[in-house]
């Protein structure tokens, strides 16, 4: 049994269970969070079934509360997703392009969540340049730090993910591994998959700047239009670090009828520590469709 151990407990989010729980409960409770634990809205009618959103990866102090927004929707989910597909860059440079893990477990101090080997085969056969390979995740952060809030909201349930990393990020990549994961899922007949990209925003600019900037290209997420966001962060030069993993989904998502994508919540790094000169910028986006 092969298991891809946490690297970044302890740094990016507590490394012990308890306070680990007690972490993401305070990002769901953060004036810049939700404001409630997911718990209050548990009985909600799902009004929209949501197949993917955008989410921050820094640490959980910085990003969190940005990032409890869309936990805080998956919650209210009639049912555990068949699989969550989690997309991510590749920060460090190491591995293929365009990643899968090969592992069987990817672990937290929360317990371990299974990689669905069967779809990563299928995704392998059909896209072409996805390939598998642990080097990629061995040291990549954008990932792992989603998966503690995913088994905090489905803790009752058998969570299944597929982690994908993307040194290469362009448009036509992006198109070929969205239209891959949605042939996947249509060949697996799996009627439930979401699908998270991982991506921070504008990196170390000032507030007001950072602020300007983001609404320029999650104007273009919010329109889903994959080439207009990637012409956009080039042209105007927003440090966007997971435009692959955006691209994707934006991909995955025009493959639906009646998706709409909605900003949750957008904040920066300055909200939280008060210093406005070089902030990094964070967003909540969901992709729903409606029922």
């Amino acid at each position: 049994m092969r298991k891809r151990l946490a690297i970044v407990a302890g740094m990016f989010y507590p490394g012990e269970k308890n306070t680990l729980l007690k972490e993401i409960e305070k990002c769901f409770k953060s004036p810049l969070g939700p404001g409630n634990l997911p718990a209050y809205k548990k009985e909600s009618i799902e009004k929209a079934k949501i197949i993917g959103a955008v989410v921050p990866h820094a640490g959980y102090q910085y990003s969190g509360p940005v990032a409890a927004h869309v936990y805080y929707e998956l919650a209210t989910k009639s049912t555990t997703p068949d699989v969550i597909v989690i997309l991510g860059p590749n920060h460090q440079g190491l591995g293929a392009p365009i990643a899968v893990s090969t592992a069987d477990y990817w672990t937290t101090p929360l317990g371990e969540v299974e990689v669905d080997h069967t779809f990563v085969e299928k995704l392998v056969e059909i896209s072409e340049i996805i390939e598998r390979d642990d080097l990629a995740h061995s040291y990549e952060h954008s990932i792992e730090v989603q998966i503690p809030f995913l088994q905090y909201i489905f803790s009752n349930s058998k969570l299944r993910i597929v982690p994908i990393t993307m040194m290469l990020q362009e448009p036509k990549s992006s198109k070929i591994v969205g239209e891959a994961i949605k042939q996947a899922a249509d060949e697996l007949k799996l009627s439930d998959v979401v699908v998270l990209a991982s991506s921070d925003f504008t990196h170390y600019e000032s507030q007001n700047v950072a602020y300007r900037k983001d609404k320029k290209a999650i104007d273009s997420i919010l329109e889903l239009d994959a080439r207009k966001f990637y012409d956009i962060i080039i042209e105007n030069d927003i440090s966007v670090c997971g435009p692959g993993p955006i691209m994707t989904l934006i991909s995955y998502a025009r493959q639906f009828s009646n998706v709409k994508a909605k900003l949750l919540k957008y904040a920066t790094s300055g909200d939280v520590t008060g210093r406005l000169d070089a902030v990094v910028g964070y967003a909540a986006i969901t992709f729903e469709i409606s029922q």
